[in-house]
């Protein structure tokens, strides 16, 4: 197993811990817990970097790493849901877009195609991490309204993108 899939894992590993000290309540869980998610959203860095350097890029990691990242950010999603922190319907959206492109990507795929991640994807995943890093601290309601905004614009924004620019995928499905 090479050094990037490793890390990968460990992404998935923290998922629980990061959970686990969020439930738990103890003063101050929320720092303890965004310092797991801060070192987990590292690794999803890490392991891109060390899998695309020490050229370490496996069918394991392609499919893992992104449902590493989505793991981890529909776990913290979940729970400011929960706490009411965050609006089901945020969520939903976010959801939907991650299934959509999802699907749209096996379609792809079962063409001989692969849909690379664009830009605008990156910087929603970028964006949403850290505006979940920000949540999870005692930030004022009018920035976690701003954070919210922020993972449902570039979220809708980059699912529509990789529809319009992959759209020749739905030319020929059946």
């Amino acid at each position: 197993m090479t050094t990037a899939n490793k890390l990968t894992l460990l992404r998935i590993a923290l998922i629980p811990v990061f959970l686990g000290i969020l439930y738990a309540g103890f003063p101050n869980a929320n720092y303890y817990a965004l310092a797991v998610f801060i070192i987990a959203s590292l690794t999803d860095l890490a392991d891109g970097y060390i899998a695309r350097h020490y050229n370490q890029i496996t069918n394991f990691g392609k499919f893992m790493d992104p449902l590493a990242d989505k793991m981890l950010v529909m776990s913290a999603m979940c729970w400011f849901v929960e706490k009411g922190q965050m609006p089901g319907w945020a969520l939903a959206i976010v959801l939907f877009r991650e299934f959509a492109v999802s699907g749209m990507r096996l379609v792809a795929v079962e063409q001989g195609k692969v849909i690379a991640a664009g830009m605008s994807g990156k910087i929603k995943t970028a964006s949403t991490m850290v505006c979940l890093c920000l949540m999870m601290l005692n930030i004022p309601s009018w920035l976690n309204t701003v954070c919210i905004a922020v993972i449902v614009i570039t979220t809708v924004y980059s699912g529509i993108e990789y529809f319009v620019k992959n759209a020749s995928v739905f030319k020929n499905a059946d």
